[in-house]
């Protein structure tokens, strides 16, 4: 990991594929997004309402993901101090935040018809529910301090605390009886999903995390410029 201690140099690596990831982003999202709404067949029970499907799933899988990787940068700038995992965790917050409102919107639309209402205290609508406000609470933490190492470490103690959160919205429909669906793609057996629907559900999938890390270089390159001026401030406080 201390090969990517330096700031300039991951910037540099990170730089090299941000074309990559940008085109693919575009390219993968485009095509998961017509194969979903346009080729893909409507569902025997739900009709064409099965389509919000290809936004929902991916932006349930990144807001997991985003999570996790805050959490495990978080846990990396607390024990080994690494200069780059808390702008990694500062940088990703927001992204990660989008994703889980997305998903909590286009569940409460796939709701309403499958449902019959827009909302229900379901164990896994209310577990994402509390993963957004951490996302919140880890943002709001990020910025209550004047002194920005304190504002990353409590934040830091709060993404770790909060990945407790994790499994349970995982196991939440295996655990509980709920109105959620069961997973459909991660059964030990096969796939519960034809392959109509399964390709452009993989494709919004890796398009999304392709999204995510073209964000996430952007952001990182405005969080260590903003590091490099609180240094230079404080240099010339101190001189």
């Amino acid at each position: 990991m201390q090969r990517f201690a330096n700031p300039t140099r991951f910037m540099r690596m990170a730089n090299a594929v941000l074309p990559w990831c940008a085109a693919l982003t575009v390219v993968l999202i485009a095509a998961g997004l017509y194969l979903g709404l346009v080729r893909s067949p409507a569902d025997y029970q739900q009709g064409e309402t099965v389509r919000i499907m290809y936004v929902h799933v991916p932006s349930a899988w990144m807001a997991l993901f985003i999570y996790a990787s805050i959490a495990m940068a978080s846990a990396t700038a607390l024990i080994w101090k690494h200069p780059l995992a808390d702008l990694i965790a500062r940088a990703s917050a927001p992204v990660g935040a989008g994703f889980t409102l997305i998903c909590l919107i286009t569940g409460s639309l796939w709701g309403k018809p499958m449902w019959g209402t827009w909302w229900v205290w379901d164990a896994r609508l209310t577990s994402v529910l509390i993963l957004f406000f951490l996302y919140l609470g880890y943002i709001a933490l990020n910025n209550a301090f004047d002194d920005p190492t304190r504002g990353a470490r409590a934040a830091a103690v709060l993404a770790l605390v909060g990945a407790v959160n994790l499994p349970i919205i995982k196991f939440s429909v295996d655990w509980w009886n709920t109105l959620h669906q069961p997973a459909s793609l991660t059964r030990l057996d096969a796939p519960a999903i034809h392959s109509s629907m399964l390709w452009p559900l993989l494709a919004m999938a890796v398009g999304f995390t392709l999204f995510y890390v073209t964000v996430l270089i952007f952001r990182l390159r405005s969080e260590i410029v903003a590091a490099k001026i609180r240094n230079l401030r404080l240099v010339q406080i101190g001189g």
